[in-house]
């Protein structure tokens, strides 16, 4: 049987796409010009960004990258639970926020956690993010409901159902304290809530409950669990605007890995969002796809066939062919403040490929009247760029850290503090 299993295994992944990491085999690559319109007009000045050049990356985006999302239900329907203004020794009111995102309490629902720094004068600006292990995993405090349905495996899962013991365990990359002391609320969604994170994870996530009349699966161009989860960051928006704890002028969406691609996506797609910030999100996120290195086109759609939608697939072993690259991503953030931060080793999200895309967005940034990315060459290690498009590269793994919370502040600071 072992023997039987780890043929299985050996054949699965000799059926993988491979990987390049050497810098030598890059390639030479031409990406689409963010400035340029489709019938090849070039985009000379901001109103004709915004009217036409924009709208149509967008539609790019959402028909062959990440699927069209629903539309938001008419009304939003929420419940605010388990609040405590005393909560982690004072320094914070904990709120637990239960929203229904069809706008129907017997539809599907994810619940939000808020840590709201009580020392602060008015509403607090928010960071904004999903977590891979459920609510109760980013902070120790006993008090956090632990996280409902599907988990995937990891430290307190058992049967793929989170138990007492992960309490706690995402928490160093969360910070809560640091996030807190420095006047920001925190803002947390697990994100299975709106997809469980696996191949067959449609049938359980909000996709069918937005189907059309005799619809069975989603099309060609329907959004997959990053467009969910992406969308329901914006749910949680909304939610936002309602709190008049939380100032949703100043409302900073940001994630990690594939939560990286997510908050890309929602910053986006959501202009109420202030600022982005992009976390070791590699391909599909801030990495170039035209860029032979790390994770290809090819191997996150094999790994991962349920995040993008179905059309993205055509691009496999044709990534040329995409009408878009990462970079008209990030700009589709501008001219809004966005962060992209990179680890060293952490090849397979090519953090080259990263600072290279935000580069790349730097026009359009300019074109809107900001100074776009300050950095003409990749900076070293340790060496954070604070510009309207910031960038740093970290020592390490792939991996949220406490240096990085500290440029993430620093970044938010200078470019939150004064809206």
């Amino acid at each position: 049987m072992a023997l039987r299993f780890f043929l299985l295994i050996s054949s699965i992944l000799a059926q993988q796409p491979q990987a390049n990491t050497d810098e030598s085999k890059a390639g030479v690559y031409t990406l689409p010009d963010p400035l340029v319109l489709a019938g090849g007009m070039p985009v000379r000045d901001a109103q004709t960004w915004q009217r036409q050049r924009r709208a149509e990356i967008l539609r790019l985006f959402e028909t062959q990258v990440y699927g069209r999302c629903a539309t938001p239900p008419p009304r939003l329907e929420y419940e605010v639970t388990g609040t405590d203004r005393k909560a982690l020794n004072g320094l914070a009111t904990r709120k637990e926020v239960t929203v229904w995102l069809t706008g129907k309490r017997l539809g599907p629902k994810m619940r939000v956690l808020f840590y709201i720094p009580n020392e602060r004068k008015g509403a607090a600006p928010v960071m904004l993010g999903m977590n891979f292990n459920g609510n109760h995993a980013i902070h120790a405090d006993h008090a956090i409901s632990i996280a409902q349905g599907w988990m995937r495996a990891g430290k307190g899962v058992v049967n793929n159902r989170a138990t007492e013991e992960g309490r706690g365990s995402e928490a160093s990359r969360w910070q809560v304290d640091m996030v807190l002391r420095r006047g920001y609320a925190v803002a947390s969604i697990y994100y299975g809530d709106a997809f469980p994170d696996h191949k067959d994870g449609l049938a359980e996530s909000i996709l069918p409950h937005f189907y059309k009349p005799g619809q069975t699966a989603p099309g060609p161009e329907d959004w997959g669990a990053i467009g969910a989860w992406a969308w329901a960051l914006s749910r949680a928006q909304d939610y936002i605007e309602k709190d008049r704890d939380l100032d949703a002028r100043r409302v900073a969406v940001w994630g990690h890995s594939r939560l990286g691609k997510t908050a890309l996506w929602a910053g986006a797609r959501d202009e109420r969002f202030a600022l982005v910030i992009s976390n070791n999100s590699g391909e599909g996120g801030a990495a170039l796809a035209r860029r032979n290195f790390g994770e290809t086109v090819e191997r996150i759609n094999t790994s991962f066939p349920h995040w993008f939608c179905a059309n993205f697939k055509r691009y496999n072993t044709d990534v040329n062919a995409l009408p878009v690259d990462q970079h008209m991503l990030l700009a589709l953030i501008a001219p809004r403040p966005l962060y992209v931060a990179s680890a060293q080793e952490d090849l397979w999200a090519d953090p080259r490929g990263e600072f290279l895309s935000a580069k790349a967005a730097d026009p359009v940034y300019r074109l809107l009247g900001t100074d776009g990315l300050a950095a003409a060459e990749w900076p070293g290690v340790h060496d954070p760029v604070r510009s309207t498009i910031g960038y740093h590269l970290r020592a390490g793994k792939h991996d949220v850290t406490a240096y990085d919370w500290e440029q993430f502040l620093a970044f938010a600071d200078k470019h939150l503090r004064k809206r």
